[in-house]
């Protein structure tokens, strides 16, 4: 059963990226098979790094609410580009090398992810509310921080800032496909390596002690896995706060398996399917009057409401 709903999610992804490359292809193929291809090539990394980050940090909490967005690392991110202008200049910034700036961003999100997460994992993981709850306060003080220091930049530095507040789907710098590319490729190979240890550490600490799998060291790893997948997506194009929420949701839906070796790769399609597919309707049809992150964010939002209120009915 889970093989021919993957089967059929393939499919429903495969037909979203053959409309993205032909849909209203007026010029010729030499320009763009390069093109839309890079552009292509970006929104399946991100797609694919979301989802498997969002579906191994729901794993490792046991919480299917949770996820990086939502314990306030999109915060983090726009507070490090804030800092960033702060004291070096939007100018300063901005005449740095885009390679140089990616690993920089990149490298400063994992180290202080791994504090994040491990921090509250560390303290709070037996009590998912208080979890949670401390999450929403990091996020909130990352952003009273960012309000504050926006508050005393100049205003046109400002306006840099408030680009960067947002995911970026269809401006993506894909010069940084070629640092981009192999480091997701490496974390999620490892991540399909340790597929079958996640379904031990899904049934919680104590019957995964039993089974001979010790929790808190795979927490680790998966949790460096998280940083590196969640950090490399963020600084390719931006925060995105609902997306990772939205699709492992519809996963559990779409394919009820507890096995993750059905449900890593149907988040990464289903999460395919959404940025690809949402990204052609709306260059091609609706010429991007509205952007994605808007869209997906209204609906994940809506997702996680529905989620909060159902667990306390239960």
């Amino acid at each position: 059963m889970p093989r021919n709903r993957l089967i059929a999610l393939a499919c429903l992804a495969a037909v979203c990226v053959v409309l993205y490359m032909t849909l209203a292809a007026r010029a010729p193929w030499s320009f763009l098979l390069p093109f839309r291809g890079t552009k292509l090539l970006a929104l399946i990394l991100v797609a694919t790094s979301i989802s498997t980050a969002t579906l191994l940090f729901q794993t490792i909490t046991q919480n299917r609410i949770l996820t990086p967005s939502i314990m306030g690392f999109d915060a983090l991110y726009v507070l490090i580009f804030t800092l960033a202008v702060f004291f070096l200049g939007s100018q300063a910034v901005m005449r740095l090398p885009p390679q140089m700036v990616f690993l920089v961003t990149c490298g400063t999100l994992v180290l202080a992810a791994l504090l994040l997460f491990g921090l509250l994992l560390r303290r709070n993981a037996k009590d998912l509310f208080q979890l949670i709850l401390t999450g929403i306060i990091f996020g909130v003080l990352f952003r009273s921080l960012t309000s504050f220091l926006q508050r005393m930049i100049d205003p046109n530095e400002f306006a840099t800032i408030q680009v960067a507040s947002y995911a970026r789907f269809n401006d993506i710098e894909t010069d940084l496909l070629i640092i981009a590319a192999p480091i997701t490729v490496i974390a999620l190979v490892l991540a399909w390596r340790r597929r079958d240890a996640l379904d031990v550490i899904a049934l919680g600490p104590d019957l995964a002690t039993n089974l001979g799998e010790p929790p808190l060291p795979r927490q680790w790893e998966v949790l460096i896995l998280i940083a590196v997948l969640v950090s490399v997506s963020t600084a390719l194009v931006g925060p995105v706060a609902f997306l990772g929420l939205l699709v492992v949701s519809v996963t559990y839906v779409l394919v009820p398996s507890p096995h993750h070796r059905h449900l890593l790769p149907a988040a990464a399609l289903v999460s395919i399917s959404v940025l690809v597919g949402g990204q052609t309707i709306l260059e091609r049809g609706l010429s991007l009057s509205t952007p994605l992150s808007v869209i997906v964010d209204v609906l994940g939002g809506a997702v996680f409401l529905f989620l909060i209120l159902k667990g306390k009915r239960i």
